[in-house]
């Protein structure tokens, strides 16, 4: 009996101290500036704000991830960048599903509000609208470069279906 106790302690240990430590760099990170590779951050507090003509996005095809704050949530978190014929886009996968829409719920918040936010890429940020598209030339453009760029499977089907959302983002006005 005595050492069933002692299993279950031991149980309780490697299942708590992970729990707490997950939950600690969880909170801690909601008020960071930007996110971490893991965990959503906060509001944006450094860089520079760019100032100037639109900008020749082609230098992202070299960037893996940028960080994205959508102004409605105030919180920030990581996501690729595809950049095609002179435009930017992001994908959200896995919002064909409750549990895709929750766990990007950044992305459903972005479509049904006014889509204000910021890309910061390096010590630069970016005041951008995020646009859902569903159809145009752009669809074609997007699911070309991704797959190029990230690899993975993406079809007009999928984004036609709402299993994977492309956002534009346009310079704000």
């Amino acid at each position: 009996m005595k050492i069933l106790t002692i299993i279950g302690q031991l149980l309780g240990l490697v299942v708590l101290v992970p729990a707490v430590v997950v939950l600690t760099l969880w909170l801690d990170a909601r008020s960071d500036d930007g996110p971490s590779v893991i965990f959503r951050g906060g509001v944006f507090t450094s860089g520079n704000l760019y100032q100037g003509p639109e900008p020749n996005w082609s230098f992202t095809d070299e960037v893996r991830l940028v960080e994205l704050q959508l102004n409605a949530t105030e919180d920030s978190r990581t996501t690729f960048i595809i950049e095609s014929n002179g435009r930017i886009f992001v994908t959200c996968d896995y919002m064909g599903t409750s549990l895709g829409r929750l766990w990007k719920k950044w992305a459903v918040e972005a479509a049904e509000g006014d889509g204000a936010a910021e890309l910061r890429i390096g010590d630069t940020r970016y005041q951008r609208s995020m646009r859902r598209i569903t159809v145009g030339p752009e669809i074609d453009w997007v699911i070309e470069k991704k797959i190029a760029k990230y690899g993975g499977i993406l079809t007009q089907e999928m984004i036609g279906s709402g299993e994977t959302w492309v956002f534009e983002f346009e310079p704000r006005a």
